[in-house]
């Protein structure tokens, strides 16, 4: 029998304001359910227009568990297709990217479309004949995502007419992508690097909540980049000189429970927000040669000041996708089960900046993201315990309490604490919301 299939109000009654129940990260019927109103209801990234920067380039990926394809049709616009042909359903693109030239070609029985998915020609078609095929779902051919979005690059969708618009959904958020993009001395950014694949044993939502958690840190990571530092202090023992890049970018991560505190939270409405509104692990690195000095060339020294004065940390676009703008890299959480999840880790370049950079946002990949990570395996046990542990009998409700305020449920936006749960908190109310509008 469904518990919660047809139910909004049981699907509502998982989440408390300070506790969320198990079955959010255990439960098949509830991750079914995801897959069909949560990520059909909000808006997903889908992919960066570099990735398809010429007429016929397409990549695939998924919104969900829906199979698309993004490709760049003939008018230069970027399309978001359903991957998948009207005739018998079989995919039309392989997993990857591509160039389908003019048109795609189905694998199986050749029926061809246009790059904006509507049908071009079909096989031996008179033998349709006289059988109302101009009247069939099949005739429209390739089905669109219902709205799509190209902002400054990225490309997002919404595959259902529920929920609000892109504008809405996003609102201020958006700045983090802004500030992103406009470090580039042109405003472009392009992917670069290749993507990192890094499969989870565990629920999408412990990776979303982990951008945010600044608690845990100097407590998980003490073992991987508290080594290293340590490490490094037998080299250096006053510290003084430059650091090396990997020492640079290990050593924040064991900063103390005040550093946290201080750096700040920012909460957006419909799950978004960030860490890191004063300061974050990211305000020290070492200063590049040459390149305050293009971004004042292109956008005057008030403003170039601004732009790389703003250290975000991690900032979560709901539902699972995190972004860092200092060092360009996005990171997007792809739900394959309630107890499995697929991270990818994308890097970006800054055109016309210094290739120092992007090397920066590579070698930081490949430290804290990588399957062959340091810092990456801390959190991945936690995640993996924390998924047998909530099968446990022993207590059915995880708690998001700290520093918990009634008053912050009217509140679209806010800065607070560092260490607060308050993100947290708001993801969760966002999931309900969008997991119950078209129940």
């Amino acid at each position: 029998m469904d518990r919660y299939r047809g139910s909004a109000d049981a699907v509502r009654g998982l989440v408390q304001e300070t506790a969320v129940h198990r079955d959010v990260y255990i439960d098949q019927e509830v991750f079914e359910l995801e897959m069909e109103h949560l990520f059909a209801n909000t808006w997903n990234y889908v992919g960066h227009d570099s990735q398809v920067a010429n007429v016929g380039d397409y990549f695939t990926t998924t919104i969900g568990a829906q199979p698309v394809i993004m490709v760049r049709h003939s008018d230069q616009s970027v399309r978001v297709l359903y991957n998948r042909c009207p005739h018998k359903g079989t995919k039309i693109a392989i997993d990857g990217c591509g160039n389908a030239g003019k048109f795609f070609r189905c694998p199986y029985h050749a029926w061809t479309f246009k790059t904006d998915g509507s049908l071009l020609a079909i096989p031996l078609k008179k033998g349709y004949d006289k059988t109302g095929f101009e009247a069939s779902e099949a005739v429209k051919g390739m089905t669109p995502v219902a709205h799509v979005k190209n902002y400054r690059g990225f490309v997002f969708a919404k595959m259902s007419d529920h929920g609000p618009d892109f504008e809405t959904f996003f609102g201020h958020s958006l700045s983090s992508i802004d500030n992103m993009v406009d470090r580039s001395p042109v405003g472009r950014l392009e992917v670069a690097g290749g993507v990192l694949r890094y499969m989870h044993k565990c629920n999408w939502k412990m990776l979303v909540e982990n951008q945010t958690d600044t608690c845990h840190p100097m407590v998980a990571h003490e073992s991987s980049a508290g080594v290293a530092v340590a490490e490094w202090k037998k080299v250096s023992p006053d510290g003084l000189g430059p650091k090396p890049m990997a020492v640079e970018i290990f050593a924040p991560f064991i900063s103390s429970y005040e550093f946290f505190e201080t750096m700040g939270i920012r909460v957006w409405d419909n799950g978004h927000g960030h860490t890191g509104v004063g300061h974050s692990i990211h305000s020290d690195y070492s200063s590049v040669p040459g390149y305050f000095e293009k971004m004042v060339g292109a956008y005057g020294e008030d403003r170039a000041k601004a732009i790389l004065g703003e250290n975000r940390h991690n900032t979560v676009y709901f539902p699972n996708v995190m972004i860092k703008g200092p060092i360009q890299l996005l990171r997007i959480f792809r739900p394959l089960g309630p107890d499995k999840t697929l991270v990818e880790s994308w890097t970006y370049r800054l055109v016309d900046a210094p290739d120092l950079l992007l090397e920066r946002t590579l070698v930081y990949n490949r430290l804290i993201n990588a399957p062959t990570s340091v810092v990456g395996h801390d959190d991945l046990e936690m995640y993996e315990r924390a998924q047998e542990g909530l099968r446990s009998n022993g207590n059915t409700w995880v708690n998001v309490q700290r520093l918990y305020d009634p008053a912050e449920q009217a509140q679209a936006e806010a800065v607070t604490n560092g260490t607060t749960e308050w993100q947290m908190r708001n993801q969760f109310r966002a999931w309900s919301k969008f997991m119950t509008m078209s129940m």
